[in-house]
């Protein structure tokens, strides 16, 4: 029997920066990366794009089993580009708009079953870096190492407010907090695969730490685990 590849789970709320650490520990492993959050924002805008209403539960199961999303890698430790139907919306699904989207079809059973499958089928040599808000609960329960970052509703609004506004986006600070709040609601309160960290799983609470000293940290666990990597 073929032993399954090495996974590496990264979940927490929104703005807790398990994107940016995923990244930059998937390249210093040298693994795979799956940022399952782009597959439910990806989702959002083809709602949009195709008239959907994001309530829709059918027919967003629909279209979220024939989801013509490409994840393309352009350079090497750069995150890949993503496609919809053959178009660029690496950008375009990072907005907040599409993030309360994704947030919104999220809590939808049959779309979270939907893409189940499709998630896992990134479990490819050497190993995946992945994260979310249900990697380590339910997408992949046997992952090998399993991380659950958290933050404070303020700093992360903070974070996300430098981010916009180094895009040159107005935007409000309370506003934020209040949207972060809501989001983290909705992840929580869902009925499938709800945000919660794993029992297994090593919480890192990122406040006080810089990006390098998570990305550290998670690595100092993976050393623990696999001897060969240093």
């Amino acid at each position: 029997m073929t032993r399954k590849k090495p996974v590496l789970t990264i979940d927490g709320a929104s703005g807790t920066g398990k994107g940016v650490v995923g990244q930059l520990v998937a390249t210093r492993l040298g693994w795979n990366l799956l940022d399952s959050g782009a597959l439910y924002r990806v989702l959002a805008l083809a709602a949009q794009k195709h008239g959907v209403a994001l309530e829709n539960e059918p027919a967003l199961e629909v279209l979220a089993e024939h989801l013509d999303v490409q994840f393309k890698v352009i350079e090497t430790g750069v995150p890949p580009h993503i496609l919809l139907e053959g178009q660029d919306v690496t950008e375009t699904i990072r907005t907040e708009k599409m993030g309360n989207a994704a947030s919104k079809v999220g809590t939808l059973p049959a779309v979270r079953t939907a893409l189940l499958s499709r998630q896992r089928a990134f479990r490819e040599p050497p190993g995946l870096v992945t994260d979310g808000r249900d990697m380590g609960t339910v997408v992949f329960p046997d992952a090998e190492i399993k991380i659950f970052l958290t933050a404070s509703a303020k700093e992360r609004a903070r974070r996300r407010y430098n981010q916009l506004k180094e895009k040159g986006i107005d935007v409000n600070l309370d506003d934020l907090v209040g949207e972060l709040l809501e989001r983290d609601k909705r992840d929580q309160e869902r009925a499938v695969a709800p945000l919660r960290p794993a029992v297994d799983a090593i919480r890192i609470d990122t406040d006080t730490l810089t990006i390098e000293q998570v990305v550290e940290r998670i690595m100092s666990e993976v050393r623990k685990i696999f001897s060969s990597i240093h």
